[in-house]
């Protein structure tokens, strides 16, 4: 009992006693002392002035006013900030109160970083002058001065214990001193990482800022008339009529609201409406359209079939292209026709060529002519009479076939070369050219040979039309391979096709050293489908063993053959040799280049480019110098000069060698 009674007697002497007599103090210095852990996490969200004798604290704003996202304080002079530990127990009771109020400020403990606010002056008078905290700390500041005589007037025990409780403060303010050292060196640390982070924060804002869209609005409606527009242009939308109208009536609506307005400032009050009421509308037709993967498949079925189309038109332009280059006109078959009908009516004492002994005169100029053709060959005799220096000395040997041997003949007759001599010999003279001699006869009538031409079914490509050409049946286009047995008796004679045009004096030709050589030919490997692997079958042992795929190609149409080279090295055994090898076609194709590439390997001379310029029958980008300084221009392809499909820019260096003025022509409707 007596224990209980010292129990008592101590906590009234040591709690109640002063609790009556220092309400004031007590009640502050306990709330200092459960204030000072929020203290040590809190600090850190105080902003200082300069004054170090009280903290002076900004109200706490709403979110309205905050214009930065959250930041870190740099605290550069956090310790010297922060009021000297015995400054502050020394204050007044009343100074301690604000104080406390003050540190009561920092209540959010979610945020370890501070909140960077940026104010103006004006706002920050304005929250001064109504902010209630500041209101109290003002009132604080009056009160100082009052304080220190108020502490002087106490009592000398109730200093005691205020000082002890002091002391016990200042130790804990001292430790609170020593974390805010810690905590402002890690502030500093990402406080420095921010500033570095900030640019490139506010970077983005001043360029959008800076390229915000002028006329925002004008332009949407705009964007939107377009959209309307390729709407209306859809499927979907003309299989759908009110739909239809519906967009018709807003874009009338939009183009009113629109008018003339270059800025959003001119334009109608209801401009905005009109907007919204457009994007519902465009919406709705986006929803009205076709299934886009539908009409994908649709689209690649319609590819298809056009390339398929194509494809199947392209292989009728090749077959009419060959038909009409080897189908006859009209007028040039009239003209062998007529001329034909004149000449049996001819007595048999005018039906003969003048100068008939310079035929075999190996001193002059002979020329080697193979054609059925009239006019052609009329054209090549004309302009090379037209362009030699002595005609006198220039032979023409013209070789036709029976059909049209006595049209040729009348034409010559009529229409004499000048000076020059002239001879029509008729194929079927050359009694020694038959199948048991020449392969290629008897491969001709060969039964494969009329299955390849004339049953189509057996045609796999649009490659082998080209190859189907009639003139390949015909033994003229052969008889280049004979010109010794054709004419035994002279040393040089010069091939010329009947698709040629003379533009020179080629009596030069005649006096060329070939080195040896047997044919003297312009080379065409300027393009690399004019070498021997074009023309040839590589992949056969014969071809790859005894000839190089890249080696130049060279031209018929203008050839100076050396006959007596042509007769020592055996030229007509070398190329029955290869035609017998190529009796079912696995060497080469149909045709006399193959052949002579093969046969002439290695005894080619080769001719300078001038010679002889090929393409104009179906290359149009041929140039006028080029041709200007050709001695012979050569019509080689489908599009000869005498046929309608004739390259036009290039036919006035062919039309005017024929004299359309001839009463034969006139007959036969024969026109430039």
């Amino acid at each position: 009992m007596m224990v209980r009674n010292m129990v008592i007697g101590m906590l009234i002497v040591t709690v109640i006693a002063p609790i009556v007599l220092y309400t004031d103090r007590l009640g502050t210095f306990q709330s200092y002392s459960s204030s000072t852990n929020e203290y040590i996490e809190d600090v850190t969200t105080f902003a200082f002035n300069g004054n170090s004798g009280r903290l002076n604290l900004l109200p706490q704003e709403s979110s309205t006013k905050i214009k930065e996202p959250i930041g870190v304080v740099l605290f550069d002079n956090l310790v010297q900030s922060l009021p000297n530990s015995g400054d502050v127990v020394k204050e007044s009771s009343t100074d301690a109160g604000n104080s406390e109020k003050d540190w009561q400020l920092g209540e959010s403990r979610d945020h370890v970083s501070a909140r960077v606010l940026y104010t103006t002056n004006d706002e920050v008078r304005s929250q001064k002058d109504d902010n209630p905290i500041n209101e109290v700390t003002d009132r604080g500041q009056e009160g100082d001065q009052e304080k220190p005589e108020v502490i002087d007037n106490e009592e000398e025990g109730k200093e005691e214990a205020v000082d002890a409780d002091s002391q016990e403060i200042q130790q804990k303010f001292d430790d609170v001193s020593e974390d805010m050292e810690v905590k402002q060196k890690q502030t500093t640390e990402t406080s420095s990482r921010v500033e570095k982070r900030e640019p490139r924060k506010t970077r983005p804002e001043k360029q959008n800022e800076r390229t915000a869209i002028p006329d925002a609005r004008v332009r949407h409606l705009k964007d939107q008339l377009v959209r309307a527009r390729v709407y209306l242009s859809l499927p979907g939308t003309r299989n759908n009529p009110h739909f239809t109208r519906e967009l018709r009536v807003r874009m009338k609506e939009v183009q009113r609201a629109l008018g003339d307005a270059s800025k959003d400032s001119e334009l109608q009050r209801n401009a905005y409406d009109k907007l919204k009421a457009m994007e519902l509308t465009l919406a709705k037709g986006k929803q009205i359209q076709d299934d886009c993967a539908a009409a994908v498949k649709k689209l690649r079925a319609m590819l298809h079939s056009t390339e398929e189309q194509l494809r199947v038109h392209k292989k009728q332009t090749v077959f009419l292209t060959q038909l009409t280059a080897k189908t006859l006109p009209k007028g040039l078959h009239c003209l062998p026709l007529r001329l034909t009908t004149e000449y049996y009516s001819l007595n048999s004492s005018e039906q003969h060529f003048p100068n008939q002994d310079k035929l075999e005169d190996p001193q002059l100029y002979h020329y080697a002519l193979f054609s059925d053709n009239v006019l052609a060959a009329a054209v090549v005799v004309n302009s090379t009479i037209t362009h030699a220096k002595d005609p006198s000395k220039h032979v023409f040997h013209i070789v036709t076939d029976r059909l049209n041997y006595a049209a040729m003949r009348m034409w010559f007759l009529v229409n004499p070369p000048g000076k020059a001599s002239i001879e029509v010999k008729n194929i079927e003279e050359f009694t020694w050219l038959n199948a048991s001699y020449s392969p290629v006869l008897k491969q001709l009538g060969s039964q494969s040979m009329i299955d390849f031409y004339f049953r189509n079914h057996r045609t796999s490509s649009d490659s082998n039309l080209k190859f189907r050409n009639p003139k390949y049946l015909s033994i003229l286009n052969h008889l280049r391979f004979y010109l010794p047995e054709i004419f035994p008796k002279l040393h040089k004679v010069l091939f010329l096709d009947d698709d040629i045009v003379v533009q020179k004096d080629l009596s030069p030709l005649w006096s060329l050293d070939l080195k040896g050589n047997v044919n003297g030919a312009v080379e065409t490997c300027g393009e690399s489908f004019h070498r021997f692997d074009r023309y040839l079958n590589f992949s056969n042992p014969l071809i790859s063993k005894n000839f190089d795929p890249r080696a130049c190609g060279w031209a018929y149409g203008m050839n100076i053959f050396d006959l007596k080279e042509w007769k020592r090295q055996n030229i007509t055994d070398v190329y029955h040799s290869w035609q017998k090898l190529n009796h079912d076609r696995q060497l080469w194709k149909l045709g006399t280049l193959p052949p002579g590439l093969i046969t002439f390997w290695k005894r080619t001379f080769p001719l300078d480019r001038s010679w002889h310029v090929l393409g104009l029958g179906y290359n149009p980008s041929v140039g006028q110098r080029e041709i200007e300084r050709a001695a012979v221009i050569h019509y080689n392809g489908n599009m000869k000069p005498w046929l309608e499909i004739g390259i036009s820019k290039y036919r006035n260096y062919w039309a005017k060698h024929v004299d359309y003025d001839h009463v034969y022509l006139r007959e036969c409707n024969l026109s430039p």
